[in-house]
C-alpha cells in the first residue's frame, strides 16, 4: 500500500471546487537562504487560513499532543507554576499555528508535526518528543533550522493560474494576499442587497473557510445577523435603503460596502454579466466623495515602492496595448468603421455620458446630472474643439436613465460615436470631459488631458483638471503610476474567471486580452437585449 505524500507547509486554503495545487516536495531543490523570514513575515504556512485561536494571553509552554492522553501526560510534567495551554487538533478541527506560536515561549512537539518547522520559522523554541519528518530529540537548534529550511525549499511550486513553475517569493506573496483576504472577510457577518446573478461571485470574494456567505432577504434580517454573530453587513449600496443605513449607524453594525471593480468583466453589467472584479470598502466607498475611503487611505498614505511601481507601470502598459476598458477588450488598433476619422488640425475632446441617477452621479456630480448639460458646458468650455458625445451603453441599451436626444446632442456635439469599445475611442482623442466617469481614469492611463466637472476618485491629485469640489483630505500629489498602483493594485478584488481563485490584477487582465473571460450566465443576454428595447419603446 503506497503512503499519500505528505503536505507541504506551503499550500493554498481550501477554496471552493477543485483543490488548489501550489507546491509538491521535491528534494535537492535549492531555494533562497531568508526563506525562513519570507514565509515568517508573510504568516504563511499550514493551515495558516483556519481561524485564530484568539488566546487570552501568549501560553509560556505549548503542548501539541498527539491525543488526549498525550495531552494528561506531558501536562503532568511540566513545572507547577507555568502557564501551559494542551493544544489537541482533531482531523476535522483546524487552528491558524500562526496565532498560537506569536508570542509563545516554548512548543512540545512531536518530529512529524508541521508545527515543529512553523515554530522554528517562527522562532519559538522547541523540544521534540519524537523523531519525525522535521526533526528528532537528539537535534540541535541548527538541525531543526536546517528542517524547516528544508521543508520549504525542498519543493517544487506552481502558479495555479497558469499551472507552471513559478518561485518560493511568488508562491508566499500569493498566500500572504489570500491570508490579508480571508481575515478581512471575517469582519463580515452577513451580505444584503445582491443580486441573485452575481450572488455565486461575491461568495468567492468574500469567502472564510468556516462557513458559506449569508445572504439576507431584507434589512432587518441582515442587522439581525450582523448582531447575533458580531460582525458586519456587506451591502451593495445602490440595492439597501436609507433606513438598513441609519439603523445600521444607530445600532453600531459596520457597514461594508461591496460595488464593481474597475476592471470588471467582458460584457455590462445591466445584461446580467457577474463581475470578475469588485471593491470591497470598510470605510466608505470610492465613489462618494464626501466622506472617506479606504482608496482615499491608499493613496493618501501607501508607500508606492520600486517594486510596485513598476507592476502598476506594466499593468498600465498591458491594459493600453490590449485595448482592456471596464466592460470592453478588443484590440489596441480599432478597425476604421469602428473609430470615426477625426478632422484634421482641430482639437478632438470626448464627452463620455453617464447614467444619470448612478449612485456616482448623485454623490460625486456637485449637484449636476444631466448629460446633456454636461455637454452644453463642454462646448461652452471648447467653442473651437470637435467633441465627440459617447452615449452610456447602459441607457442605449434601454435599461437605465440618461438618454439624449440625438438632435439635442448635435446641438453641442460635433459627433455622436456608439458601438465598439472605449479603449478605442480614447486612443483618437486628445482630452476628455467627464462628470465622474470612469472613462477619465481610462483616458489617464493612456495619457490624456483629463477634466473632470465632478469630483470623482482620481480627482485632485495632481493629474487632473479639477473644476467639481475636491475634498480636503486628498492632499498628496501623485504620479501617474501611483494612482494605478492604488486604484488596480491595492483597492479591488478580482477572480480568475478561469479557475474561480482570488487572483492579482494581472492574471484577470491576461484572461481579458486573451478572450478567456467566460460568461457563466451567457444565456441571459439575449433576454436582457430585447427587455431593454421594448424598456426604450415604452420611454
Amino acid at each position: 500500500m503506497t503512503l499519500p505524500a505528505p503536505a507541504p507547509i506551503l499550500r493554498a486554503p481550501p477554496f471552493p471546487g477543485a483543490p488548489v495545487h501550489i507546491s509538491v516536495d521535491l528534494a535537492g531543490v535549492s531555494s533562497t537562504t531568508d526563506a525562513l523570514a519570507l514565509v515568517r513575515k508573510a504568516r504563511v504556512g499550514g493551515t495558516f487560513w483556519a481561524e485564530p485561536a484568539r488566546l487570552d494571553k501568549p501560553a509560556t509552554v505549548l503542548i501539541r499532543p498527539a491525543s488526549a492522553l498525550d495531552a494528561e501526560n506531558l501536562a503532568a510534567t511540566l513545572d507547577a507554576g507555568i502557564t501551559a495551554v494542551a493544544l489537541w487538533i482533531a482531523p476535522s478541527q483546524s487552528v491558524d499555528p500562526w496565532s498560537v506560536l506569536e508570542g509563545a515561549g516554548r512548543l512540545i512537539v512531536h518530529g512529524d508535526d508541521e508545527w515543529l518547522a512553523l515554530a522554528r520559522i517562527a522562532g519559538v523554541e522547541t523540544q521534540v518528543l519524537s523523531s519525525g519528518r522535521f526533526g528528532g530529540p537528539e537535534d540541535d537548534d541548527a538541525t531543526l533550522d536546517g528542517n524547516a529550511f528544508q521543508a520549504i525549499a525542498n519543493a517544487a511550486y506552481f502558479d495555479p493560474f497558469t499551472g507552471k513553475p513559478t518561485t518560493l517569493e511568488a508562491t508566499v506573496e500569493l498566500l500572504a494576499e489570500w491570508r490579508r483576504l480571508i481575515a478581512a472577510n471575517r469582519q463580515i457577518a452577513v451580505a444584503a442587497g445582491m443580486a441573485w446573478w452575481k450572488r455565486e461571485e461575491i461568495r468567492r470574494f468574500l469567502w472564510v473557510p468556516e462557513m458559506p456567505l449569508r445572504f439576507a432577504r431584507n434589512g432587518t434580517q441582515a442587522l439581525a445577523i450582523a448582531r447575533k454573530h458580531g460582525g458586519g453587513v456587506a451591502i451593495w449600496p445602490s440595492r439597501v435603503s436609507p433606513g438598513l443605513i441609519a439603523q445600521a449607524r444607530e445600532q453600531r453594525t459596520p457597514l461594508v460596502r461591496v460595488e464593481d471593480g474597475f476592471v470588471r468583466s467582458v460584457g455590462l453589467g445591466s445584461n446580467l454579466v457577474p463581475p470578475s472584479s469588485v471593491v470591497v470598502d470598510h470605510a466608505g466607498i470610492h465613489f462618494d466623495p464626501r466622506d472617506p475611503s479606504d482608496l482615499e487611505t491608499y493613496l493618501n498614505g501607501a508607500c508606492f515602492n520600486p517594486r510596485l511601481l513598476e507592476r502598476a507601470r506594466t499593468l498600465r502598459e498591458t491594459i493600453v496595448k490590449a485595448g482592456i476598458s471596464k466592460y470592453h477588450v478588443g484590440t489596441g488598433a480599432a478597425p476604421a468603421q469602428d473609430v470615426p476619422q477625426r478632422q484634421p488640425d482641430r482639437r478632438l475632446v470626448l464627452v463620455p455620458a453617464q447614467v444619470e441617477d448612478d449612485m456616482s452621479v448623485l454623490a460625486g456630480g456637485g449637484g449636476l446630472q444631466s448629460n446633456l448639460e454636461l455637454l452644453r458646458r463642454v462646448r461652452a468650455m471648447e467653442p473651437d474643439a470637435e467633441i465627440w458625445f459617447r452615449p452610456h451603453p447602459d441607457v442605449d441599451a434601454g435599461h437605465r436613465k440618461g438618454a439624449v436626444a440625438d438632435d439635442a446632442a448635435l446641438q453641442f456635439a460635433d459627433r455622436i460615436v456608439r458601438g465598439g469599445g472605449m479603449a478605442a475611442l480614447l486612443d483618437r482623442v486628445d482630452a476628455v470631459h467627464v462628470l465622474t466617469s470612469l472613462t477619465g481614469f481610462e483616458a489617464l492611463m493612456r495619457g490624456r488631458e483629463v477634466t473632470c466637472h465632478g469630483t470623482p476618485f482620481y480627482a485632485g491629485w495632481g493629474l487632473t483638471r479639477d473644476l467639481g469640489e475636491v475634498p480636503e483630505r486628498r492632499q498628496r500629489r501623485l504620479s501617474l503610476d501611483e494612482l494605478v498602483a492604488g486604484v488596480l493594485i491595492l483597492y479591488p478584488r478580482y477572480l480568475d474567471p478561469v479557475t474561480g481563485l482570488p487572483c492579482p490584477p494581472e492574471v484577470l487582465v491576461a484572461r481579458m486580452a486573451q478572450a478567456r473571460a467566460p460568461n457563466r450566465l451567457g444565456w441571459v443576454a439575449p433576454i436582457r437585449k430585447w427587455q431593454g428595447r421594448l424598456m426604450a419603446m415604452l420611454r
